[in-house]
């Protein structure tokens, strides 16, 4: 493994997440890295690796010591998704999920009961997903039409789900659904619901473009009996939950981001050093080297906001916009890099053969999920205009 960070900025971070952000590498370059292809082309994680990547501690990054977890920060877990995507995006998503969306959403709304009951099994052996979007709710995120029906001692759920990540794998899902259509938004609630709760199916799996070992599946209820017991947070106070958590995300997938620019940077450095036209390689071209200068500068600038989020984060001030900003300007530099690499790959660039083209493939995902790029706009154009208004 390739142990020399003369390229990354080591000054912001600690030894031991310098020691931790290179045991993932490790584990990645190691174990993911010779079934990526294989994962690729059957559309299907290969539930080995699930295994190990709880054996390794990153699916409980953020949870505490006390529940089996690794006790460390949101940091942490986002370098984790970061070295993880340079190898692949689907095994990425996977861990940002577990720990950005579903485990820190428990970790600040959930009771002490729930707390004690799910942390340790997402510590230590049950995958995650967070259900929100539905056919008709993707931007407009709380235009939910999932029912939740009080029945005294527990809730009925009816409607469906769609494009949940983690769909196919997870035994816990949090689930958006409305308990008082009327109210609106006021009415969504946020439920906890066992893969083994009568009255819920997880349906068909999606034919991806890119993230394809990555499941994103369609969740069925019908009249699916959820005890009062596993309501997260308050009844009503759902999009609050949904809201916060999903800003949260959003540095984590802009990690995920980062570090897929990162992996096509790296196999296209690579490349036109070996390569060679015109009686020398490809890195002795100026135009090549100028392509190269320009992508690196983006997945330096990428980082930069990334890890500045995640800090922001991690020391309770506010991050909502820098998250917004992260986000925005790491998917466009994924997919602006993944596709300069495959230029410099040339006609093998657009073959599977080499590496690239799922790198590009996977990128591309970055500007629609958790927030697609015009809601990452208006975020940081509503913050930037609320910051500086004038007075009159």
């Amino acid at each position: 493994m390739n142990t020399n960070h003369s390229n990354t900025p080591l000054t912001t971070l600690t030894e031991e997440e310098i020691a931790f952000k290179e045991a993932v590498a490790e584990f990645a370059q190691q174990e993911i890295k010779p079934k990526v292809t294989l994962m690729d082309e059957n559309s299907q994680m290969d539930p080995h690796i699930i295994k190990q990547l709880f054996e390794l501690g990153v699916m409980g990054i953020e949870t505490p010591e006390q529940y089996g977890g690794a006790g460390g920060s949101f940091f942490m877990a986002c370098l984790a998704v970061e070295e993880l995507a340079k190898i692949d995006g689907s095994v990425s998503v996977l861990v940002d999920v577990q720990n950005t969306l579903v485990t820190n959403a428990l970790l600040r709304w959930g009771s002490d009961e729930q707390k004690k009951k799910l942390l340790p099994k997402l510590a230590k052996e049950w995958v995650g997903a967070y259900a929100l979007s539905e056919a008709t709710s993707g931007s407009d995120a709380f235009a939910l039409k999932l029912r939740a029906q009080d029945q005294g001692d527990h809730f009925l759920l009816n409607g469906h789900k769609l494009w949940i990540t983690n769909g196919a794998e997870a035994e816990i899902f949090i689930v958006f659904a409305n308990v008082q259509p009327e109210l609106g938004y006021k009415g969504i609630t946020a439920f906890l619901v066992e893969k083994s709760f009568p009255g819920f199916q997880v349906g068909k799996k999606e034919d991806k473009v890119g993230i394809r070992a990555s499941s994103t599946c369609e969740l069925l209820f019908q009249n699916c009996k959820v005890p009062k017991s596993h309501i997260l947070g308050e009844i009503g106070k759902g999009y609050k939950i949904a809201i916060e958590t999903l800003n949260e995300g959003r540095i984590g997938i802009g990690a995920q981001m980062l570090g897929i620019a990162q992996g096509a940077y790296q196999a296209a450095i690579q490349y036109v050093q070996q390569r060679e036209q015109f009686g020398k390689s490809l890195s002795q071209f100026q135009a090549v080297q100028f392509q190269l200068a320009e992508m690196r500068t983006q997945i330096e600038a990428a980082r930069l906001l990334v890890y500045n989020a995640a800090r922001l984060k991690d020391s309770g001030q506010k991050f909502i916009k820098e998250a917004a900003m992260a986000k925005l300007f790491a998917s466009r530099a994924a997919e602006k890099v993944t596709s300069m690499a495959i230029d410099l790959f040339g006609g093998n660039g657009f073959t599977r053969e080499y590496p690239v083209e799922k790198f590009w493939r996977d990128a591309k995902i970055g500007q629609i999920y958790e927030g697609t790029t015009n809601m990452q706009l208006q975020t940081i154009a509503k913050l930037e205009l609320e910051e500086n208004k004038v007075q009159k």
